[in-house]
Formats: structure tokens, C-alpha cells, sequence
């Protein structure tokens, strides 16, 4: 009887993966391979012999995938923006999409020595870990409301400081209190934001609407009532000029920018799409007038 190797189960796995809409099967497949085999994605070798236990292992990982649990949730660690973060079930997964949020950030403070910036919404961390990973000299404090978020977020920033990254603060509360728990209000540069953004009702992937923490994902009736509270946050938080950059999905293209403009806070309103042409955040300036939040 011929030995099971890993390039069989890979070939076998991959058209599972591709069949649930999963773009880059194979890279998926043997970052859950590299999971059972305790080695790094490039370190496989696909002519290793694996014995019971390892198949059963890496199909029932690649049958929950299918499924639609998140990558992370399986293999405990995500990539963004170049960083590795540890995840897990009860923390959003960060998406290559929110990267262009970060750019987006880091390409509005650019000139801007020591900047101040605070990420909303912090989930694991992955916004303000990245920004921090490439400005030594910047302030940076990360807000997240959700007890286990919060728990992954400081692990998060105790790795990477322990890595010689600039240390980012991480403050447990909500997103309209975060003037209040950072003492921040008017001093700040940039505020950034993933919020949740779809609507309760909304209809998602079984990744998003089953297994990705619910709070991080849904937004209310019309998918607004955070990002609201995140204006809010970020008119109180932002000295005149300063940016605020938040993710809101195609489905507030419109709405958001309305929101900001109707604040009577911000100014030089734009929408921005992404990798697709689909809109995916919202920028806009902190102007001089305009009622400040408490």
C-alpha cells in the first residue's frame, strides 16, 4: 500500500478549497499543513510521509475550512500588512483589505514628525500594531471594547514590542469613551478605524455570519451605529487638521461620507474603493469649527 505524503493530501485538499470559493486554496492548505507539521509554510516538503494521525488531523482542519471558519481561527496566527499576529476563535481575523486603510493612514501623517494616532475598533490589534511597526518615532493607542479582542490585541502589542517595535497602548473601552480613557481629546494626528459595518439583517459567508465574532461584523439595523459612534470619537479625539480614515464596505459608499459631512466636524470628505473599484473607507479632515465631543 502506497504511503500517504504531504504533496497527496495537498492535491487532494486544494479543489476542496477552491469548490468554498477560497481564491488562494493552496496557500491556505499549506499554511493548515505547516500547522500540523509544527514547521513554517516553507519548510514543507512535499514528499514527507505522514502518518495517521497527521492526514487525520490536516483533513479535518481543511473539511473546517470549507466550512467556513476562518484561516486564523485555525492555524492561531494572521499576516497583515507584514506582521504576524496571534488569533483565534472570538477575534476578528484582519483582512488584506483593511491594509488600504493603513496606507491611507500612513500616507496622510507622513510628514508629520512623532505623530499621534489611535486605532478604533482595535479587534487584535492589527491597525495600530502595523502602523507602529513602521513609525518608531510615532504615540500610538489602540481602543477595543471587547474583553476577549482586547486580551489578543495586548498579547499582540507585548510581542511585537518585545520585538523592538514602538510599544502601542491598549485601552479596554468604547469607541465613543475614547477621548475619555486615552486623555487625548484635540491633540490627536490620525485616527483610524475598522468598525463593524453590516447591517443585522445583511447576508455574509458563513466566515463572517457564523464564525467571526458577531460584534465585529454587524453594525445595527442599517449597519451604522458604531461607525456613528466612531465620528463622534474621532471629532473629539482629532486637533484641526488632523485625518480621520474609516472602513465602512461597499455597501455605505454614499452614507458615510454624508455622515461625516453632516457631523459639521470634518471637511475634504472622500470615499476610496478598493482592491475591486468597490468603496471601502472614507477619509476626511478635522476642521477648526465644529462642535467637539466630551
Amino acid at each position: 500500500m502506497r504511503s500517504t505524503t504531504l504533496g497527496d493530501l495537498v492535491d487532494e485538499a486544494v479543489p476542496i478549497l477552491h469548490a468554498t470559493a477560497q481564491a488562494d486554496a493552496r496557500r491556505e492548505v499549506e499554511e493548515l499543513a505547516a500547522r500540523v507539521l509544527g514547521v513554517e509554510p516553507a519548510e514543507l516538503d512535499r514528499e514527507r510521509v505522514l502518518d495517521g494521525l497527521a492526514v487525520r488531523r490536516l483533513r479535518d482542519l481543511v473539511g473546517r475550512r470549507a466550512d467556513g471558519v476562518p484561516l486564523g481561527h485555525l492555524t492561531g496566527r494572521a499576516v497583515f500588512a507584514g506582521l504576524e499576529l496571534v488569533v483565534g476563535p472570538g477575534v476578528f481575523v484582519p483582512r488584506v483589505h483593511s491594509e488600504l486603510v493603513l496606507a491611507a493612514g500612513r500616507e496622510t501623517v507622513a510628514g508629520i514628525a512623532g505623530p499621534t494616532v489611535v486605532d478604533l475598533c482595535a479587534g487584535s490589534g492589527a491597525i495600530g500594531l502595523a502602523f507602529a511597526a513602521g513609525r518608531p518615532d510615532a504615540e500610538v493607542h489602540a481602543v477595543e471594547f471587547d474583553p476577549v479582542a482586547v486580551d489578543f490585541a495586548r498579547r499582540n502589542a507585548a510581542r511585537r514590542a518585545a520585538l523592538g517595535d514602538t510599544a502601542v497602548t491598549v485601552h479596554e473601552g468604547e469607541a465613543t469613551r475614547a477621548g475619555a480613557l486615552t486623555g487625548l481629546d484635540g491633540r490627536v494626528d490620525l485616527v483610524l478605524a475598522n468598525p463593524p459595518f453590516m447591517p443585522d439583517a445583511a447576508e455574509v459567508p458563513d466566515e463572517f455570519g457564523r464564525y467571526q465574532p458577531r460584534q465585529a461584523v454587524f453594525g445595527g439595523a442599517d449597519g451604522l451605529r458604531v461607525v456613528r459612534q466612531v465620528v463622534e470619537a474621532a471629532a473629539g479625539l482629532l486637533r484641526a487638521g488632523g485625518v480621520l480614515v474609516v472602513e465602512h464596505g461597499h455597501l455605505h459608499g454614499a452614507s458615510v461620507p454624508a455622515l461625516l459631512r453632516e457631523s459639521g466636524c470634518f471637511a475634504d470628505v472622500s470615499c476610496r474603493p478598493d482592491h475591486d473599484g468597490w468603496p471601502l473607507y472614507s477619509a476626511a479632515v478635522r476642521t477648526e469649527t465644529g462642535d467637539r465631543t466630551s
